[in-house]
């Protein structure tokens, strides 16, 4: 059995493992969703996902049982934009730290988060009751994004002075690309939870 994960990757199973998959972790069908993090380390005592690469494994079998649930074309263009918009934050943070194994584990995990965020759409969005005008809290909080990356920028001793200005080009072409595809109070409010939950910055 193929899953293929929206990051591009594809993980193989047998019949027998994708079948000991389904008896040994309940939790990742069952109608008691929760949040990837809490369903992930409530089990992580089982054998198979201990590691960093086996925690981004059930985090995309997490989605892919999710998403069945959920229903795979009826929020495919949310679920891409809010990957999108995760995906971005992920970068962000990456290059202003340049990098580290934090952020590409990210990378696959998100496929989780984005999930899960579906399913809380999935059951409010008939009663999503802020439908007011969000454009200038979304300044503010792509503002925030653009004012870390001047911050940044000015105390870097990485980048040769020469090469900060295409540095903070490129970063600041990441915030405008969350820019774009924040457009609903719905989107934003996952993006600031998604930051905020995942990236402690000091």
């Amino acid at each position: 059995m193929l899953i293929t994960a929206g990051t591009g990757d594809t993980l193989k199973y047998s019949k027998k493992k994708f079948s000991a998959i389904v008896d040994t972790y309940p939790e990742l069908y069952s109608d008691n969703t929760q949040d990837p993090d809490p369903t992930y380390y409530c089990n992580a005592d089982k054998k198979g996902f201990g590691s960093e690469v086996g925690q981004d494994e059930y985090y995309v079998l997490y989605a892919y049982f999710l998403k069945q649930k959920n229903g795979v074309d009826k929020y495919a263009e949310r679920r891409k934009k809010l990957i999108d918009i995760y995906s971005n934050i992920n970068s962000l943070f990456g290059q202003l730290q340049y990098g580290g194994t934090y952020f590409g584990h990210q990378a696959s995990r998100i496929l989780g988060y984005a999930e899960y965020s579906i399913y809380l759409y999935k059951y409010y969005e008939n009663n999503l009751s802020k439908t007011y005008d969000i454009s200038k809290q979304k300044a503010l909080y792509i503002q925030s994004f653009r004012q870390l990356v001047n911050d940044e920028i000015q105390i870097d001793n990485e980048t040769l002075a020469q090469e900060k200005t295409m540095r903070k080009k490129e970063l600041n072409d990441i915030v405008g690309n969350i820019d774009k595809a924040i457009t609903d109070n719905f989107y934003l409010r996952r993006a600031q939870e998604f930051q905020y939950e995942h990236y402690q910055y000091y």
